[in-house]
């Protein structure tokens, strides 16, 4: 396995006061970077930002397989195109948009000013950690804030070395010494002092049902996503061949490892037939009734879903369950009669295994639609395939969810790849979900805008602010001399302390801590 060099670590020790002290250090040097980092114009964080992206792009692909090595999970390829979606692509969806500058508004009479959020605590999970790095660090960079990274355990030493490759490139192009940060160890105590802290300004968690509840039960101000579980409609006036292929690229991209794939597949009885046959010559496997319940004996049990199937491929997952499939099998479709607490297989499926319903009509299918975000995935996705949009429109407004993709793998489509809506490794579950934001977070939400308003009485004379920005000039301060803020008195742990897994964890071990994704905040 791949070893991390130590350049940028922060190694807590165990103790409550310990804790405590080398939490707020973090933080304290976090603060300070992103006050200086304030004090930079549009073309000074573009460069940093561009320099970042060019760092994530150049090692996507070595990143891709340390972090399938490590957590034992997903398609080395597909974790490579992802790394490299959250880099250039990434930043040029945002290239236009101006998050440093006063902005003038004549016929309102109103002047916006940039207010920075200051120290960002993110939460990265083991499914998709080095893409979710990448996207939560730069879109912390275009706005001017600083970041402290705390990442899943199971998939910490890729991730750690991914923060400081990102951290020394942003260095490099003239960000301040501390402006990214890593936790080496996470642990309970320590993320609880980290969300806790007045000195966090934002949490940004990307987990687990429970990670996100303890982020938003921390007083501090976060913002988080739920679960996924998205429901996909295949409807009569769908191009099904179109359809069934895109639904087979989606469900095996990445081995399903992101929360935006389809779970519940729902049709109607008099395309039924087709849709098989057409499922069949995309690579999906069809089970029949004995196959289904040997996957669902294999996929859930009495602690819920079987975690040592997130991320496997179908053949892996079909031996498994002593199913004999084609070795080219790229999904596995299980039918189901009924949707609800009682058929396990409708909830959601982190690995390529997709429930297949058949509806009646179309009222029935959307009405499943209903039920499959009610049991899981509140606000969070649901795809439909037609070419009728008056049935697409009845779908959307129907599902509570905040991204219906049309005639699009789910997958990508709903996290911005492969449709209009913003890229994102963060989906926000919005009411539906208790989230406090709906749509895909992105830079905008790490920063709030000073709104200075004028009379509306036409009489009084707005200002002439075109011209004037904020003070970006003179010295940059220096990080002090006793090691708090800047990196030159302070040092991590030694490589020895660091490399490879955790002490002590086995790798079946290792495995299992992605329970952590489902039922739990970061266990050590």
């Amino acid at each position: 396995m791949m070893q991390p060099q130590i350049r940028n670590l922060i190694d807590i020790s165990d103790t409550p006061a310990a804790l405590k002290g080398k939490a707020d250090m973090v933080l304290e040097r976090a603060r300070w970077a992103a006050q200086v980092f304030q004090r930079y114009d549009r073309d000074a964080t573009m460069a940093i930002v561009d320099a970042v992206a060019q760092a994530a792009h150049e090692h996507a692909g070595r990143y891709a397989e340390w972090a399938v090595e490590e957590t034992g999970f997903g398609v080395v390829a597909h974790k490579k195109l992802k790394n490299e979606l959250t880099a250039h692509p990434l930043v040029e969806h945002y290239r236009d948009q101006d998050f440093v500058n006063v902005c003038v508004d004549e016929a309102r009479k109103i002047v916006r000013i940039p207010r920075p959020a200051g120290v960002i605590l993110a939460l990265t999970p083991s499914t998709n950690p080095i893409a979710t790095i990448n996207y939560k660090i730069l879109i912390a960079l275009m706005t001017r804030n600083a970041m402290v990274i705390s990442p899943h355990p199971a998939a910490r030493a890729c991730s750690v070395d991914a923060v400081q490759t990102l951290a020394d490139a942003a260095l490099a192009a003239g960000a301040p010494d501390g402006v990214i940060q890593v936790i080496a160890d996470p642990s309970i105590a320590l993320v609880e002092e980290l969300m806790a802290s007045p000195k966090t300004a934002v949490i940004l968690a990307t987990g687990g049902t429970a990670m996100v509840r303890s982020a938003y039960s921390s007083s501090t101000p976060a913002i988080g996503v739920g679960p996924g579980n998205a429901p996909v409609f295949v409807d009569a006036t769908a191009d099904i061949d179109k359809a069934a292929k895109r639904i087979v690229e989606s469900k095996s991209f990445d081995n399903s490892a992101l929360c935006t794939n389809e779970s519940v597949l729902i049709t109607l009885t008099e395309v039924d037939a087709r849709l098989r046959n057409s499922f069949k010559q995309a690579g999906a496997y069809l089970c029949n009734d004995d196959d289904a319940s040997r996957l669902r004996r294999y996929l859930f049990h009495d602690r819920g879903f079987n975690i040592e199937s997130i991320g496997r491929d179908a053949t892996w997952i079909a031996q498994e369950c002593g199913i004999r499939v084609p070795t080219s099998t790229r999904i596995l479709l299980a039918p189901i009669t009924h949707i609800g607490v009682e058929e396990p297989l409708s909830r959601e499926k982190l690995c390529p295994v997709l429930a297949y319903y058949v509806a009646k009509n179309r009222a029935q299918a959307i009405s499943q639609a209903r039920a499959v975000l009610r049991l899981a995935g509140a606000g969070h996705s649901a795809a439909i395939h037609a070419l009728d949009e008056r049935v697409a429109m009845a779908f959307a407004a129907a599902v509570e969810a905040y991204r219906v993709v049309v005639n699009v793998p789910c997958t990508q489509g709903a996290a911005g790849f492969a449709t209009a809506l913003a890229p994102t490794f963060t989906v926000g579950t919005g009411f539906f979900g208790r989230s406090s934001v709906g749509e895909n977070i992105g830079p905008g939400h790490l920063i709030h805008w000073t709104q200075m308003a004028y009379n509306n009485d036409v009489a009084e004379t707005f200002g002439n602010y075109h011209g004037l920005t904020q003070d970006f000039g003179g010295p940059l301060p220096q990080a002090p001399s006793d090691g708090v803020p800047g990196s030159n008195g302070y040092r991590g742990a030694t490589a020895e302390q660091h490399a490879g897994s955790l002490p002590g964890v086995t790798r079946d071990e290792l495995r299992r801590m992605i329970a952590e994704e489902l039922r739990a905040v970061l266990r050590k």
